[in-house]
C-alpha cells in the first residue's frame, strides 16, 4: 500500500517534498495545499493543488500531512490545528522554543489519536542525533557544531527587512582554526565569534544609506552583532548569477577521551554538504513521514522527534533486508 502524503505549503520546502517523495516508491502525493490561487500553481510531477481551506475535507485521503511552512509564525500555529485532524511532519527550527512546540503538539495529537513528528530536517534533525549517539559514546568529552559555508535563509530574511535593502543573502563561514582545533582533539572553549563569520551580499535600493545599513547589519541582535560580520554591496544582476542558490551543511564534532588516565583521544564527525539545504531537508521530512505512518499503524500517538524513531522505521527497506545489506 502506498502511503499518501500532503504538502501544506508551496515554497522552497514544499517544492522539494514532491520531489522527494518521486524518489520513494511507497510515497504518492495525494494533494499540495497552498494559501495562493490553487489555479496559478503547477507542480513538477503533477501532483494535484489544492487551497488550504479545503484540507479537512481530504482527511480520509491523507495518510500524513507534511508542513512546509516557516518557524517564525506558521509552524507553532499551524502544526498543533493540523495534528487535531492528521498525522503530521514539521521541521520547527526555532531550538529553543522546541520544548514549547512539542508540548503544544502533543496535547492536540494525544487528543485526536494521530502521531506527530516535530523538528524533522538537518540541524535541528540529523544533527541532533549525530550530538545524542556520539555523547553516548563519549561521555567525557565536549560538542562542537559548525554551519556552513551556506546560505543561511534566516539571517538573509532579517538582512531583507532592513529599509532600503532590496534584496540580500547571508552565507555563515566556519572559523578554519576553531575548525582544525576542534578535529586535533584539542577541545578548546569557543565563543560565538570564535566558531562562525557571517558575510552578506546586499543589493540596495536606489539612493539608500549603504553605511546606515551595514551598521544596522552588524549590530543587529540574535542575528550578527556576536559575530565576525563583512557586507558587501552589489548588484541584482550579481546577486542573481552568483548568489540564487541554497547550499549549505556543516558538521557535528564530539571530542572525548578513555583510558585510566584518560590518554587516548577519540573524535567523532558528521558532516553534510548540501548543494540545496531545501530539498535536503525535504528529503528527511519524507523519511520521517514514512515513519510516522508505521507509529500511527501500531496506535502510537503524540508528539515525536528524531530522537523516538526507531532508525529502521525511516527506511523502506524491509527489516530482513536491512539485516542482510546494511548491518
Amino acid at each position: 500500500m502506498s502511503i499518501r502524503i500532503g504538502i501544506y505549503g508551496w515554497g522552497n520546502l514544499g517544492k522539494g517534498v514532491e520531489l522527494a517523495a518521486s524518489q520513494n516508491p511507497d510515497l504518492t502525493v495525494a494533494g499540495v495545499f497552498t494559501r495562493r490561487d490553487p489555479k496559478t500553481l503547477k507542480t513538477n510531477t503533477g501532483a494535484p493543488v489544492y487551497s488550504v481551506a479545503e484540507a479537512l475535507k481530504m482527511q480520509d485521503q491523507i495518510d500524513v500531512m507534511i508542513l512546509c511552512g516557516g518557524s517564525a509564525t506558521d509552524l507553532p500555529e499551524q502544526t498543533p490545528a493540523l495534528a487535531q485532524y492528521f498525522n503530521v511532519v514539521d521541521s520547527f527550527d526555532t531550538h529553543a522554543k522546541i520544548p514549547e512546540h512539542v508540548k503544544n503538539v502533543q496535547a492536540a495529537a494525544e487528543k485526536a489519536g494521530k502521531t506527530a513528528l516535530v523538528s524533522g530536517g538537518w540541524d535541528p534533525g540529523m544533527f541532533s542525533l549525530a550530538r545524542l549517539y556520539s555523547s553516548a559514546i563519549l561521555p567525557e568529552g565536549k560538542d562542537y557544531t559548525f554551519w556552513g559555508k551556506g546560505v543561511s535563509q534566516g539571517h538573509s530574511d532579517a538582512i531583507r527587512r532592513i529599509a532600503g535593502v532590496a534584496d540580500a543573502r547571508q552565507y555563515t563561514i566556519p572559523v578554519e582554526s576553531a575548525l582544525t582545533a576542534v578535529r586535533t582533539g584539542e577541545n578548546p572553549v569557543l565563543t560565538t565569534r570564535d566558531k562562525h563569520e557571517r558575510e552578506c551580499f546586499v543589493v540596495a535600493e536606489e539612493g539608500a544609506d549603504l553605511a546606515r545599513i551595514e551598521n544596522e547589519i552588524k549590530t543587529m541582535p540574535n542575528y550578527f552583532a556576536d559575530y565576525n560580520t563583512t557586507v558587501h554591496f552589489i548588484s541584482k544582476e550579481e546577486l542573481v548569477k552568483n548568489h540564487s542558490g541554497l547550499p549549505h551543511g556543516g558538521v557535528v564534532i564530539r571530542s572525548g577521551v578513555t583510558g585510566v588516565n584518560k590518554e587516548n583521544k577519540h573524535v567523532i564527525e558528521y558532516s553534510l554538504k548540501l548543494d540545496s539545504n531545501a530539498e535536503f531537508t525535504s528529503s528527511v521530512l519524507v523519511a520521517c513521514a514514512r515513519a510516522v505512518y508505521r507509529l500511527n499503524q501500531e496506535g502510537v500517538v503524540g508528539c515525536k522527534t528524531l530522537f523516538d524513531i526507531p532508525p529502521a522505521y525511516l527506511s523502506v527497506k524491509s527489516r530482513e533486508e536491512l539485516l542482510a545489506t546494511m548491518l
